[in-house]
């Protein structure tokens, strides 16, 4: 069965770096520099085709060349989701001075000791303490001050009775319940003291730190920001989403997929859309998105056994490697580190599930680690396979189905259509991916099977 699982080996938990290769079968074969005849510009070097890779040898590789990205300070509320690249200090006492925790009459807990709905224990109401700004006040023995949530509580007091406790009277109460000394009131440094850690570094930020943070005076925060990444697309048959296709040409989809998927691993994700076909304005667009980019990913049928202009440009601009993976959909992808700061490329087929697909297997994990996530690999769980599965003999197989809990515990999945629905609308409906090992080429009704759950932002 598959043995593919949510976290994999080579990441390092502390801080989401990206450790070494692991061992695979696949050779990997430095490849002999090609020439490329053309026209009187200099001739582009560009690699042989290598041997199948395996779907792990392809992952390493990208994910030992992604940048770290570095930490920038932003304001509170536009770092959330981010994670802390700091470790905030708190320079003040949460509560800054001692609290009621809810609306009642703060009290000498000695003074109440017994009180009952029947034998009620009566105190003098010597004022009364709202949230805000206040001057101090004190009590002493048989006295009893009004405070709200929140409220400074006078000295001298070391309870607070619960308003539902008494019988609420305004010049004199009558207590029905004694609560032991430190019941309903916050000590001043209880939540954090002056010189404790706040927010600690690696603290992914919520709603929770940002409160925290605003509490403890802190506008601004620094972070692992969200990797910048340029979504292109590559193909002479590609119109934008605005016109209509004629005989031959395809709407482009991939740039608008891609940059959502980007967006929702947690990127700024830029869709620049269509690739020029003009040679001199396809490098300056490749140019530019490189210096502005921390990865750059590109979908396009590319040429197989030869180059196309993209390819070619591609490879003007540094180390760019172009061959088959064991995987499907998508076995045709491509990597370099491209530029004069070797920014990540990848390349990933122009079928529309297909690139979705690859998005999944390497791009995501890409895009997490440059988070500095922990977790770089969305979770899996086993589920019974609720018809027959086929998958191709030495390749990983990623098959689009809806997961569901099973009656009697577990998960069943089906496979999303029966292959006479278009391949998008099938896409559409599917919520997670059914990934079949290299070595198995079947799967029967009722075996197990690893599933991928597609959750938004997960």
């Amino acid at each position: 069965m598959v043995r593919m699982t949510g976290q994999m080996d080579g990441t390092d938990n502390t801080d989401g770096e990206f450790r070494g290769y692991r061992d695979t079968a696949a050779v990997d074969v430095v490849p002999s520099p090609r020439a490329v005849p053309g026209d009187s510009a200099p001739v582009a070097l560009l690699p042989e085709a290598e041997p199948v890779r395996a779907v792990e040898r392809q992952l390493d590789e990208i994910l030992a060349a992604v940048p770290e990205v570095d930490p920038i300070e932003l304001a509170v509320l536009d770092a959330q989701g981010l994670l802390c690249a700091e470790e905030v200090i708190s320079q003040r006492a949460l509560p800054a001075f001692d609290q009621a925790a809810l609306d009642g009459y703060a009290v000498r807990a000695d003074d109440v000791v017994g009180a009952s709905p029947r034998a009620p224990i009566d105190l003098a109401v010597v004022g009364e303490s709202l949230a805000g700004a206040s001057a101090p006040s004190s009590i002493g023995p048989g006295m009893a001050l009004k405070v709200s949530a929140g409220a400074m509580l006078p000295a001298g007091a070391d309870a607070v009775v619960p308003a539902v406790w008494t019988d609420q009277g305004a010049v004199r109460v009558g207590v029905h319940a004694g609560p032991p000394a430190g019941s309903y009131v916050r000590r001043a440094g209880d939540d954090v003291a002056p010189g404790d850690p706040a927010v600690q570094v690696g603290t992914p930020i919520g709603p929770a730190q940002i409160s925290l943070l605003a509490a403890v005076g802190r506008e601004r925060v620094l972070v692992r920001p969200r990797p910048r990444i340029a979504v292109l697309c590559a193909g002479t048959e590609l119109v934008d989403v605005g016109t209509a296709p004629a005989p031959g040409q395809v709407v482009d989809v991939n740039s608008y997929a891609l940059a959502a998927a980007a967006r929702d691993a947690g990127a700024e994700a830029y869709r620049s859309g269509i690739l020029p076909t003009d040679r001199r304005r396809l490098t300056e667009v490749l140019e530019s998105q490189l210096l502005r980019s921390d990865l750059v990913l590109i979908a396009g049928t590319f040429a197989s056994g030869g180059f196309d202009v993209v390819q070619e440009v591609l490879a003007e601009l540094g180390e760019m490697r172009f061959g088959q993976v064991t995987m499907h959909p998508g076995p045709a992808q491509g990597f370099g580190r491209l530029g004069r700061d070797k920014i990540p490329v990848i390349c990933v087929p122009g079928e529309p599930v297909a690139a979705l697909v690859s998005f999944e297997v390497f791009v995501r994990p890409a895009i997490r680690l440059m988070l500095g996530k922990r977790q770089l690999f969305r979770r899996t769980v086993q589920a019974i396979a609720g018809q027959p599965l086929a998958s191709p003999l030495g390749y990983r197989q990623y098959l689009h189905g809806t997961v569901m809990r099973h009656p009697d515990g577990g998960y069943v999945v089906e496979p999303v259509g029966d292959g006479t629905d278009a391949l998008l609308a099938r896409m559409a409906r599917a919520n997670c991916l059914i990934v079949i090992d290299e070595d198995v080429t079947e799967v029967a009704a009722g075996g197990l099977v690893t599933v991928m759950p597609l959750l938004l932002g997960g």
